[in-house]
């Protein structure tokens, strides 16, 4: 078993995009993130299903990922801690220390190396100042709408020989070009 193929970049393909925050201007700011069901798919690839365990503690929210090293004759274990999330706050907390293990594991480092403030000009129908929501100032926060779509935005991405991107684009549902990033590589002929 080859554990340095767990380090290998995700693609595209693999990665996720959510909505961080809403400017009142109609910016929506992108994060870049893996979901659990990503990090089991390269640890049954790499190490096997049956060769890789998670323990989840419930008294200090840590999740322990180990892989069996056959070489060594013995369990190899990475641990780390998550955050509760704003919906489901104890399985939030368990998927969010699983997948910090796994990244301990090399599993999706190079999403660090993504752009960290990638803003996204929303169309008018995309978001709505909420009647509800404040700020800390007391001011009404921006929203998005059920019209922006970003589950269904088409991602492109291309990477150096680090698993770095270089450059990133995204078109929306309706194939409209919304984001660029980065100098493309010009197109072999």
């Amino acid at each position: 078993m080859d554990l340095s193929k767990l380090s290998a970049p995700l693609s595209i393909k693999d990665v996720e995009w959510r909505v961080q925050q809403v400017s009142v201007k109609g910016y929506a700011q992108l994060l870049v993130y893996k979901n659990a069901r990503v990090d089991m798919q390269r640890l049954d690839d790499v190490a096997g299903p049956q060769n890789w365990q998670r323990i989840h503690t419930r008294d200090n929210a840590n999740c322990i990922v180990s892989i069996w090293n056959a070489d060594i004759g013995q369990w190899v274990h990475k641990e780390d801690t998550g955050t509760q999330s704003n919906t489901e706050a104890e399985k939030g907390q368990a998927s969010d220390s699983f997948k910090r293990a796994c990244t301990n594991w090399g599993i999706g480092r190079n999403l660090y190396s993504f752009p960290k403030n990638i803003w996204i000009k929303l169309n008018p129908n995309e978001f709505k100042i909420s009647d509800t929501k404040k700020d800390k100032y007391g001011k009404f926060k921006a929203e998005t709408t059920f019209d922006f779509k970003l589950p269904e935005w088409k991602w492109y991405a291309e990477y150096d020989d680090h698993g770095t991107p270089t450059y990133l684009a995204a078109q929306d549902n309706n194939g409209a070009t919304r984001f660029t990033w980065g100098i493309r590589k010009p197109k072999q002929q």
